[in-house]
């Protein structure tokens, strides 16, 4: 979820401009009250320099460093739940150990940490690919014991080339308008590689009728969740909204992320940032009028067993392969995970399930879905998110 803050009632008559407003009308104007005032926030917020800094060199500097090291910088770039980057890499000279780091996670929005461990096996799969383009051959475990979620061995093996490999770099979550066309059915299929993920299906929403029973579904559960007091706080935490904070944290949800045109998402960052509730209003608009009304189609993963670790991890993986076959066809993907935070949500508080009968009625009997994310052609490329370096992930 993306997020943006109000500032404090005007106290003139003058007319008063925050992100909320430009976000909600689009103006391609701004007043600003004076020239320090401008000047502070093109430096806070790095309006003439998006993308740019410590936060952003892992997406320019992946494929430097050679061997193990050099697969945990690609690892880094894989994607995680409100960009939480939730992982932990225990280098070894034949092996890399996969950790999960517990105080990284997002509360009520996922009680039950299956996002979390998604995220891990997003991870897992970038390792992997990035260890057979260094000529090493790996070798998965998942849950070798109680403390490591995965170990990758590597013995010598010559270097295999893949595109998804080589799309790593590329692969961003796309929060933009996609175009109107549709997705074809064979191209759908084939960005699904079901190698190594039995137990686990990809089910494709792209017929007019389902996807939009879909799209209510999302829209419905954007609302329950912004409703929700404590989901909506725990979301918000994940929110970087000046500059600083990106480069010192290096993580989470930012401006640049939420998809917008160069004009519009530097207007967005001069003005003062805002409250959450502006924020949760926007989220709702934006799932509304772009997530939802210009996907082209969804793509569900399902398992008759989502409390399962492994499974877990094997659907992360999954999903990452998904999104980079996605991207190097340039096709654009969206994570819409709404639905299964308010399944969760429901089920963790003991209340009576809303989401989850809505959902089975779109699936085959028996599934229970992991996540959902949305598809389609962009209208404009994605931008990167921040990230930490590989020496901060590694212990």
């Amino acid at each position: 979820m993306q997020t943006v803050q109000e500032p404090a009632a005007p106290t003139t008559s003058e007319p008063q401009w925050t992100r909320r407003n430009l976000l909600r009308t689009g103006a391609a104007a701004v007043v600003v009250a004076g020239t320090g005032a401008l000047g502070y926030r093109v430096y806070d917020t790095a309006v003439l320099s998006p993308g740019r800094g410590d936060a952003y060199d892992p997406w320019q500097h992946w494929r430097d460093e050679p061997g193990l090291l050099g697969a945990v910088g690609a690892a880094v770039l894989a994607a995680s739940p409100h960009n939480t980057q939730p992982w932990i890499f225990g280098v070894r000279a034949d092996a890399v150990d996969v950790l999960v780091d517990a105080t990284r996670g997002t509360g009520t929005v996922d009680p039950y940490r299956r996002e979390q461990h998604i995220g891990v096996g997003c991870a897992i799969e970038n390792l992997v690919l990035a260890c057979r383009a260094r000529g090493l051959e790996p070798t998965v475990t998942l849950l070798p014991d109680d403390s490591r979620l995965a170990t990758v061995a590597v013995q010598p093996g010559r270097p295999a080339p893949d595109p998804r490999h080589d799309a790593i770099g590329e692969r961003h979550t796309n929060r933009g308008p996609f175009e109107a066309r549709a997705v074809p059915p064979e191209t759908l299929a084939g960005l699904v590689d079901p190698t190594g993920t039995a137990g686990l299906a990809v089910r494709w929403i792209a017929e007019p009728a389902p996807r939009a029973a879909l799209s209510r579904l999302l829209n419905d559960a954007a609302a329950a969740l912004v409703a929700d007091e404590q989901q909506s706080l725990d979301n918000f935490a994940w929110f970087r909204s000046h500059d600083d904070d990106i480069q010192r944290h290096r993580d989470g949800l930012t401006l640049g992320g939420q998809g917008f045109g160069a004009v519009k998402l530097a207007l967005a960052k001069l003005l003062p940032a805002s409250s959450r509730a502006a924020g949760d209003q926007f989220w709702l608009k934006q799932t509304a009028d772009v997530h939802t009304a210009t996907a082209a189609a969804y793509g569900v993963i399902t398992t008759g067993t989502p409390d399962d670790r492994a499974t877990q991890l094997t659907a992360g993986r999954l999903l990452e392969r998904i999104h980079l076959t996605a991207t190097c066809q340039g096709i654009a993907l969206h994570h819409m995970n709404q639905i299964t935070e308010r399944i969760d949500r429901e089920r963790s508080a003991g209340a009576t399930p809303a989401f989850a009968p809505r959902f089975a009625e779109l699936l085959p009997p028996g599934e229970q879905p992991l996540l959902t994310f949305r598809v389609g052609y962009p209208r404009r490329p994605a931008a990167p998110s921040p990230r930490r370096a590989t020496d901060q992930v590694i212990r």
